[in-house]
């Protein structure tokens, strides 16, 4: 019998987190880098903190900050794990761990985060 691959789901994680990055990516720098600080379609109060933690305050939009940095996690460790392969690293266990647990590590602590905005 045939060992069963990992591939699909760090796949679908990766494809994820590139259609993430390319659409809210480029929407969040334009918003928070250029329309925010020139005063362009939001108030005066719309990034201050107040106004932010009433927002991510709330459990659904903290959980979706917390799945869209989560994927954007995962998106990156797969780029960076088929960069080092494509660098001429062996693809080895300990690479693959090194790179998706940080992501997965990195995903635990956005939950952890989100978590403790809604409680606190």
């Amino acid at each position: 019998m045939r060992a069963r691959s990992h591939e699909p789901i760090v796949w679908s994680l990766f494809g994820a987190g590139g259609v993430f990055a390319a659409l809210l990516g480029t929407m969040l720098v334009l918003i928070i880098g250029i329309l925010v600080p020139m005063g362009l379609g939001f108030g005066p109060d719309a990034m201050h903190y107040d106004s932010l933690r009433s927002l991510f305050g709330h459990p659904l939009p903290a959980l979706g900050l917390a799945v869209v940095i989560s994927l954007f996690l995962f998106h990156g460790a797969h780029r960076i794990y088929h960069t080092l392969h494509d660098l001429g690293i062996p693809a080895s266990k300990r690479m693959m761990l090194a790179c998706y647990g940080s992501a997965a590590a990195g995903s635990g602590v956005a939950l952890l985060l989100a978590g403790m905005l809604v409680m606190f």
